[in-house]
């Protein structure tokens, strides 16, 4: 018998036994449709089931409610928002639910990066500004319960938004038992069934494991691990040159870590424009952060009170020990979709596991669709976001769309990184003509006003008809600057669009008003 109509069936029981008062059959009533509110009858339909939580999966379960379509939220954490949201963005970043990683990593990693830099500002900066102190010091429990408090705030946010638009929410891991029916194992430890119409698998990624190397969340630690050290480590060894590792070592580094990164690639984030690339980690290294390019791990001991690395050459060569009290391993992410029976569906993947989806997000399975980490495209909360939006626009018989070659990346240190659209290799490689616009940031009223003026805004366009290809911004607030230069790319925009218009003086978009000039004709402030 179906969950609910055990309930039903109990409260038709119980019913007997109570008065016939309106505030007994009030009260009866609400504790009824509090349950079905949480974990969804079995017995009724949905439009839409989401499998996920994180920023792809909550935002498609939204949107799918706002279409007016009857939708069901399952999430594993209890918790929304995702990596990004729990674990990562925000504390440093039904749609099946186990997608919560992105989200809460983004908003992890902010909110320690403020306060790491808040830090570093007051031992580095102040006293230049006339502010003194006799002494700094770190409270790291302080620092990690104003993270904790800042996710709490905003899971229960999105929790909010689902009461708002009357999505149901199911706290517990699903897997298909049907193409349109998902099992559920509440955290509450009871079994139901969720059935829809359409499916969204958006259950995110995870951390991507190295061969010997074992992660036990103390020592050896992933990017959850490291956003939840009990102290600052003396020396921190990052493996993997990514955006998640040198976000990760520049927070325990402005706190006071010696970090040292090991990179197996020749460059540190290899998507990211070439010339930008070195002038971002001539600053990392500037702020002491150490790099080991092209070389491997290819022993780890953790016999002893700290660990022992053993590197070489990429290319082969003589080992080398590095000794750390704790290390990260930040080699990428992998698609989640372990447990999912995916495979009893018939659902197709690719070979490194990611589900393969048409233009329309739709699989191989009629009424199954997937979004975000699990299907090929950047691994970005934002992009999940978007994938969300539109698949669920798709499904209501709408037309949604997403460009993927038109999606922001940031790396959120200080200074941030931000790009879009081509780098200057790739433009080079589709044989394009086109000009290139620089305008640095020392040269920027605001940013030397406020003593930050490390950075630089480039531009690439069409040499014959103007057209924005690229923008790369280094700068303190590249994450917010870049957005009118993704507006631009979206809308077909050129150079000379940005720059006849006029920007508010002093502040830091003028940079990217400068660049737009130096690309078409020529900068006014240098």
């Amino acid at each position: 018998m179906a969950l609910t109509s055990l309930v039903r069936r109990k409260a038709y029981l119980l019913s007997r036994n109570l008065s016939n008062s309106p505030a007994d059959a009030l009260k009866y009533s609400f504790s009824l449709s509090n349950f079905s509110r949480g974990f969804a009858s079995g017995s009724e339909e949905n439009d839409v089931v989401v499998i996920g939580g994180g920023p792809g999966g909550y935002v498609a379960a939204i949107k799918a409610a706002q279409l007016g379509l009857k939708t069901t939220c399952i999430e594993k954490r209890g918790t929304l928002g995702g990596t990004c949201l729990n674990v990562g963005c925000i504390p440093s970043k039904v749609v099946i639910g186990h997608g919560l990683y992105g989200e809460m990593y983004i908003k992890l990693i902010l909110a320690l990066l403020h306060s790491s830099h808040m830090y570093h500002e007051a031992t580095h900066s102040f006293a230049g500004h006339g502010v003194k102190f006799s002494s700094v010091e770190i409270d790291l429990p302080a620092m990690m319960a104003q993270k904790d408090k800042a996710v709490s705030n905003l899971t229960r946010g999105i929790e909010g938004l689902f009461k708002k638009n009357k999505v149901n929410y199911v706290k517990g891991y699903g897997k298909f038992i049907s193409p349109s029916e998902v099992s559920v194992d509440t955290i509450e430890g009871v079994s139901t069934v969720v059935k829809g119409k359409n499916i969204i698998i958006a259950t995110g990624s995870d951390v991507k494991s190295l061969p010997g190397i074992t992660i036990d969340e103390k020592r050896i630690v992933s990017s959850t691990g490291a956003l939840a050290l009990q102290e600052v480590p003396k020396k921190l060894i990052v493996i993997g040159a990514g955006y998640i590792g040198l976000e990760m070592g520049s927070v325990w580094g402005r706190l006071g870590s010696e970090v040292t990164v090991v990179e197996f690639a020749p460059d540190i984030v290899p998507s990211m424009d070439a010339e930008i690339r070195k002038q971002f980690q001539r600053s990392l290294e500037k702020q002491k952060m150490k790099f080991m390019l092209k070389t491997k791990v290819v022993g780890v001991d953790t016999s002893g009170n700290g660990v022992r690395l053993t590197v070489e050459p990429a290319a082969g060569g003589d080992q080398t020990t590095l000794e750390a009290d704790v290390v990260l391993v930040s080699a990428g992410r992998s698609p989640f979709t372990a447990g999912l029976g995916l495979d009893k569906i018939g659902v197709e993947t690719d070979k490194i596991g990611r589900i393969l989806v048409n233009d329309r997000f739709a699989t191989n399975v009629a009424g199954v669709y997937a979004i975000g980490d699990v299907i090929p495209g950047p691994m970005l909360a934002h992009k999940a976001e978007e994938d969300g939006v539109a698949c669920v626009e798709f499904i209501a018989g709408k037309h949604g769309h997403v460009d993927y070659d038109k999606v922001p990346g940031v790396v959120y240190t200080h200074p941030e990184v931000a790009s879009v659209g081509k780098t200057e290799e790739q433009v080079k490689a589709l044989g394009v003509d086109y000009r290139v616009g620089k305008f640095p940031f020392l040269a920027n009223s605001r940013a030397k006003a406020i003593d930050d003026a490390e950075g630089i805004v480039k531009i690439l366009a069409d040499k014959e008809t103007d057209k924005i290809l690229g923008v790369h911004i280094m700068a303190p607030n590249a994450g917010e600057l870049i957005h009118e230069a993704v507006l631009a790319i979206n809308y077909d925009a050129s150079s000379e669009d940005i720059a006849r218009v006029c920007h508010a003086h002093p502040t830091m978009s003028e940079a990217l008003k400068e660049a737009a000039m130096a690309t078409y004709d020529k900068p006014i402030h240098i």
